[in-house]
């Protein structure tokens, strides 16, 4: 952990004034550097590896990483492949897109079970959908569009979104819809336009729709879950599962809000969308800390004793890259200069893992309330991370260069 400032919290560090100069072909440079270390460290060798175990967290004084095994129960197994084919992006290395395929072909298996929760987008679209915009492979396009049938099958027309967990019916009291979903929605946005059926956009747009009505309280920040009865679609009550308390604001279910609104105005084009991202986006940097790295809730007593999130910070960072298209020039304006920042803190030794840690940050937070995965580094976090730097090389007009950096 980097030294504390001065009377700081426990989780502040020297950075506490973010900037806005980040080098994204230098991070970039880094980021391919530390898949070439992980890749080296999954296996004895490159040759050796297992590629149904999927890299999750670093934990303690760990620099490997923990890998879970590929499966519909593991949410975050479509995030290393999406990692490598964003590598092979920039770098064109083709050891990089060897394993990328490799990796990604772990994904497949879970369409012949039944659908077990809404994290499909997460598992296919991060991965196969990584891997068709680079490769255009007609079977990654039908794992997509059979994932997002798949989805389909979780929408409750009487309640109007998508069921998140069904093994928490009883837990929850009913229909439970979290804010996580939002993100899954850009995978049916897809399959609509490339071939799959056209209700999958209608799904999308419903569960959009509804979830904007019912999901957020009136200043825009939202709760982790909403409840609805399953039968009338009565909404019952908004409350949290890995938050601090319902009525607290869970820094990454946030982060995913800003994200899915983002894309939802994309793909609809329709301006109450855009307003709606905007008013998510804007609670949510009202309330950042000088380094534009979140608390892991915003609203947990304990700050600044309370751990960051990292993850957090990525997903909005490359939300914004994106958000800020749309918007005025002093919105547009203000959202890439909170972006610049956030990459900039991020990048910094605060928050950057180690040149020996595979990683490629440090401190973030899983599932606070469950003691899971605190100031940790986990797989999303790097995938968002890498994300928004190739967004911010776009944007620089630097994205040509990344080859020769790399």
């Amino acid at each position: 952990m980097a030294c504390m400032a001065a009377g700081a919290g426990l989780y502040s560090y020297t950075n506490a004034t973010a900037t806005t100069t980040v080098d994204p072909l230098q991070e970039l440079a880094g980021c391919h550097e530390k898949v070439t270390l992980a890749l080296g460290q999954l296996g004895n060798g490159i040759d050796s590896i297992d590629y149904t175990m999927m890299p999750r967290n670093i934990e303690g004084d760990s620099k490997n990483w923990n890998c879970r095994k590929s499966c519909a129960e593991e949410w975050c197994s479509g995030f290393w492949p999406g990692i490598l084919w964003m590598d092979y992006a920039g770098s064109k290395d083709p050891e990089v897109r060897r394993q990328a395929e490799l990796f990604t072909a772990q994904i497949g298996p879970i369409l012949d079970r039944p659908v077990f929760d809404h994290d499909l987008g997460f598992l296919f679209f991060c991965s196969y959908g990584k891997g068709y915009e680079l490769t255009g492979n007609e079977d990654y396009k039908s794992k997509i569009l059979a994932a997002s049938d798949s989805l389909a099958t979780l929408f409750n027309p009487k309640v109007g979104t998508l069921m998140a967990w069904p093994r928490n019916v009883e837990m929850f009291g009913g229909h439970n819809t979290i804010m996580d979903t939002m993100m899954n929605l850009e995978m049916l946005f897809w399959a609509a336009r490339n071939g799959g059926d056209k209700s999958l956009y209608d799904i999308a747009v419903r569960h959009a729709e509804t979830t904007m009505e019912h999901h957020f309280r009136p200043d825009g920040t939202c709760w982790h879950v909403a409840v609805y009865n399953p039968e009338s679609g009565d909404f019952i009550r908004g409350c949290t599962h890995q938050g601090y308390a319902d009525s607290s604001t869970w820094a990454r279910g946030q982060s995913w809000a800003i994200y899915g609104y983002t894309v939802v105005y994309r793909e609809t084009k329709d301006k109450k969308f855009l307003d709606f991202a905007q008013k998510v986006a804007d609670v949510y940097l009202n309330r950042l800390p000088e380094d534009y790295v979140p608390y892991w809730d915003f609203d947990d007593p304990s700050i600044p004793d309370a751990p960051r999130d990292a993850s957090a910070a990525c997903v909005v960072a490359s939300a914004l890259l994106e958000l800020r298209q749309y918007v005025d020039d002093a919105q547009a304006k203000r959202y890439e200069d909170s972006a610049r920042k956030m990459l900039a803190s991020l990048s910094s030794n605060d928050y950057k893992a180690p040149a020996d840690n595979a990683a490629f940050l440090l401190h973030s937070t899983g599932h606070h309330p469950a003691g899971s995965e605190i100031d940790a580094s986990i797989i999303y976090a790097d995938y968002y991370y890498i994300e928004a730097l190739h967004r911010l090389a776009e944007l620089d007009g630097v994205k040509q260069e990344l080859q020769a950096a790399l």
